[in-house]
């Protein structure tokens, strides 16, 4: 089969379509003739070589497909040959067929194309695995999105509303503040223009925020802990303005809030044609 393969961490040019062994579904899994790949911010930086996958998972890029069962492996019953899947995976989804774990697909919504539910997958499980599981965001509670104009941000913003909590998000400029705003988002604060963190205590009378999903941390992350409610909740899903931080563990303790984070390429798997036995 045909995949993408990466000669070398760098520029997109050190990119090439390249002949490979078609992987096959085993225990629990089945085969996904890819009919649309999702591309995201993590794609680019393995591609960078700062991102590197899991252990035994694929080298080749792509975390999230959509497409139909070709195959299924012992266990896989849980699909049916040519039904119309996506989900995401750890690797290998930039390729013709790709062997997923029968758990982590969804199936396609009636009448949404291939390219569309391709970009469902890695924003949405994102997004539910960190604000409703890891943070146990409740309606009535308070969300702050960090970058709230990304895909990731939407989605979080989309959802949080949906659910009955209310909203708030940073941005970097007027447009993606009015875009926030129109998906449900009360308060957006253009990070380049005001103090979020004061701007969001004063909004709520100094109780601050239940929840906050990050993925800035950096020279934000005092701010942010500054910001956080009593037994808040805050979940990092990347270090875009820096890994290090400082923390005031006593300001940690006094509020009882719970620091936590995760990454959701370790999560699933994906075999791909460079590691056709993957487990």
């Amino acid at each position: 089969m045909k995949h993408v393969a990466l000669r070398a961490p760098g520029q997109s040019g050190g990119l090439d379509i390249t002949q490979g062994p078609r992987p096959k579904a085993e225990a629990s899994e089945v085969l996904v003739r890819v009919h649309a790949a999702g591309v995201n911010r993590p794609d680019i930086i393995q591609r960078l070589g700062n991102y590197p996958p899991p252990p035994r998972a694929s080298d080749s890029l792509g975390l999230e497909v959509a497409g139909e069962i070709a195959a299924l492996g012992k266990g896989g019953e849980g699909g049916s040959l040519g039904g119309r899947v996506c989900g995401p995976v750890t690797g290998g989804g930039c390729a013709d067929y790709v062997a997923v774990p029968v758990s982590q697909l969804l199936p396609v919504p009636k009448g949404m194309d291939s390219v569309t539910a391709a970009a469902i997958p890695e924003t949405y499980f994102t997004v539910w695995t960190n604000v409703f599981q890891s943070g146990a965001l409740k309606a009535g509670e308070s969300l702050l999105v960090h970058g709230g104009a990304s895909g990731i941000g939407t989605t979080a913003i989309t959802l949080a509303h949906a659910l009955g909590s209310t909203v708030c998000a940073t941005v970097s400029s007027a447009e993606k503040a009015q875009g926030c705003r129109d998906l449900g988002a009360v308060e957006v604060v253009d990070c380049n223009t005001g103090n979020f963190a004061d701007r969001l205590l004063e909004m709520t009378g100094g109780r601050g925020v239940d929840v906050i999903l990050d993925m800035r941390a950096g020279p934000f992350f005092a701010d942010t802990m500054r910001l956080i409610a009593t037994r808040g909740r805050l979940v990092h899903i990347a270090s875009l303005a820096g890994r290090e931080v400082t923390l005031d563990i006593s300001q940690m303790m006094r509020k009882r809030a719970i620091v936590t984070g995760s990454t959701l390429h370790a999560l699933g798997r994906g075999k791909g044609p460079d590691r056709p036995g993957a487990a």
